[in-house]
């Protein structure tokens, strides 16, 4: 085999490996370290207690969760579903449904937190010619969910300070979330409105010197395109973030019922610091290389639970739990993918159609 053509291969099975083994080794580490801590409160005198001398588990906070999961993940396929038609594509929520669940599946079980991004940007490309507009959709539906999570921690946080609900033990740090949350929205919200103010010819003048930028940027010139797409689209844009706001709210309950399934309510952090700190996870769990983010969210959720004074390991065994539910749900959307799957349409073009027979191989079973 030339050379030339074996490195990409082996590239392209090392690369998947290493992330497998870097979730799943972290995984390990995390367990590990908090199995036997010396403080007594670790992960095995919760097995003990519940599968050794038979305490049960309390069935309905995980049934909770696991409902409260299902609804904010169709959240999220609602609003990318707005952002779509927006753009005038054509698309409907069926298929916003479906492509979701399929998306859920692989960013869940796939290396790497895009694949289901990939799958979507595809899909709708694939039938019509818009091809920039259709992956600006998924980028904005990624962003709109990155501030949608900052909105929320400001929003609430601001509430639950002025209103005296801050834990005291954790007061301080709580606080200083709080106003990073806000000067983040502030930020942003200060960008969005001076792209009111810039014209045509220059925004497209910028996007060209943004792909000079060697590597990425292709990908940055998109980027900007799509986010002066949508400066025009306001209507759906503060719909797509309210869509954000709610599911958002769903996945931070979905944690605190899931660790509730162990948990008394003494053990872990109240409600109202679950809503401050449990967006920072999600974050960091989303932006680590490993399948659904493995490992990393759950090192992040226990060192969160550290950091507002409660066991570490009380934190990662609410986020396993969790973790379990998401599993779950996504093995039954690929079902949902396969019994909804239609015949494939004609691609408008032969540069897309490479994109759809991947889309085939990674959706098709075995």
């Amino acid at each position: 085999m030339p050379a030339e053509v074996e490195y990409p291969v082996r590239k392209r099975f090392l690369v998947p490996c290493l992330k497998y083994g870097l979730g799943l080794g972290l995984l390990a580490f995390v367990i590990w370290r908090n199995w036997a801590p010396a403080s007594g409160q670790g992960l095995q005198s919760v097995v003990q207690r519940h599968f050794v001398e038979g305490e049960p588990l309390h069935y309905g906070p995980l049934i909770l969760a696991s409902m409260i999961y299902l609804v904010g993940v169709l959240l999220t396929f609602v609003r990318w579903y707005v952002l779509v038609r927006a753009q005038e594509l054509p698309f409907t929520l069926g298929n916003a449904m479906r492509l979701g669940s399929i998306g859920l599946f692989l960013s869940t079980f796939l290396p790497g937190s895009v694949g289901g991004d990939i799958v979507k940007a595809a899909f709708i490309a694939r039938e019509q010619s818009r091809r920039t507009v259709a992956v600006a959709t998924v980028m904005i539906d990624r962003a709109v969910g990155l501030c949608g999570l900052c909105l929320l921690v400001a929003l609430l946080g601001t509430i639950f300070w002025t209103g005296g609900m801050l834990e005291a033990d954790a007061a301080q740090t709580l606080q200083s979330i709080v106003v990073g949350s806000v000067c983040l929205c502030v930020a942003s919200a200060t960008v969005w409105i001076l792209l009111g103010f810039l014209p045509e010819w220059r925004a497209q003048r910028f996007a060209r010197r943004l792909t000079r930028i060697p590597k990425v940027g292709h990908s940055a010139a998109e980027f900007w395109r799509a986010v002066w797409m949508y400066r025009r689209k306001e209507t759906s844009i503060i719909q797509a973030l309210l869509l954000s706001l709610v599911g958002h709210v769903a996945f931070v309950l979905t944690f605190y019922f899931s660790s509730l399934t162990v948990f008394s309510a003494d053990q872990i952090p109240s409600l109202s610091t679950h809503f401050l700190i449990v967006p920072i996870g999600m974050a960091i769990q989303a932006g680590f290389p490993a399948p659904g983010g493995v490992g990393g969210g759950e090192y992040a959720f226990g060192a969160l639970y550290k950091l507002v004074n409660y066991p570490e390991a009380n934190g990662v065994l609410g986020a396993l739990v969790q973790r379990v539910i998401t599993w779950v749900v996504a093995l039954g959307g690929y079902t949902v993918y396969l019994r909804m799957r239609p015949s494939l349409p004609r691609a408008t073009s032969e540069e897309e159609r490479p994109a759809l027979e991947a889309v085939d191989s990674c959706a098709s079973p075995a």
